[in-house]
């Protein structure tokens, strides 16, 4: 008897599932589909990531195989048509390249690139903290104090990640303007902060002497 009826109720099953199939079969279908569709496209993509991801990097060692032999001008211009074109991380770090080949004979040049780096949005933190630190360096026997303080403040601050050279350029601009009290803040927070670097700490010391009885404590 139970038999009898496990066998009715497997008829009963398979009639339903006839009937949901007759009403929905081309619904079920499109769903599939769509789902064969997405996964596929999905594959597609990261396929094409990957392959632009190689061909960013080799285009990059490429540049990079430039500066190493001096051919600097080459260099950024590689290096900038890979900023155009490259995935976002290699566009980045094609960018600070292209500005430091720059340097190399148009500060000028490099110091614009700098400060666009610096003032985007595509870019974090950390790089637009180097980027304006970058910039100070070639300008800081040329700006006034007040300029690298406008460009040096935000990469000064205690949580920065390039806090310790903002400061020391900080401090040495405000020695060359002969502003020895400017020159002494930022002199007593690059002794007062225990994460600056020796070497930094032992040119800041350096400079420290240097500075007027008045400004001394």
């Amino acid at each position: 008897m139970t038999e009898i009826y496990s066998e009715i109720d497997d008829e009963l099953r398979r009639e339903r599932l006839k009937k949901i199939w007759g009403q929905y079969s081309a619904l079920i279908i499109a769903a599939v589909i769509l789902v064969l569709v997405a996964v596929g496209g999905w594959r597609g993509y990261q396929y094409l990531q990957t392959q632009k991801a190689a061909e960013a990097s080799s285009a990059f060692e490429a540049a990079a195989a430039l500066a190493d032999q001096n051919k600097h001008a080459e260099a950024q211009a590689a290096f900038a048509k890979l900023a155009e074109t490259a995935p976002l991380g290699y566009r980045n770090l094609s960018r600070l390249r292209a500005a430091a080949e720059a340097a190399r004979h148009d500060i000028n040049a490099a110091v614009k690139l700098y400060d666009a780096i610096a003032t985007e949005g595509g870019f974090s933190s950390v790089e637009r903290d180097f980027a304006r630190v970058r910039a100070a360096a070639l300008l800081v026997d040329s700006e006034t104090y007040n300029n690298m303080l406008q460009r040096l403040e935000p990469a000064a601050a205690p949580e920065a990640t390039f806090r310790h050279s903002a400061r020391e350029l900080l401090a040495l601009s405000a020695w060359r303007s002969d502003d020895a009290t400017a020159a002494r803040k930022w002199l007593d927070m690059i002794s007062e902060d225990s994460q600056t670097p020796s070497s930094l700490r032992g040119r800041a010391e350096a400079l420290q002497a240097l500075l007027p009885p008045v400004a001394k404590s």
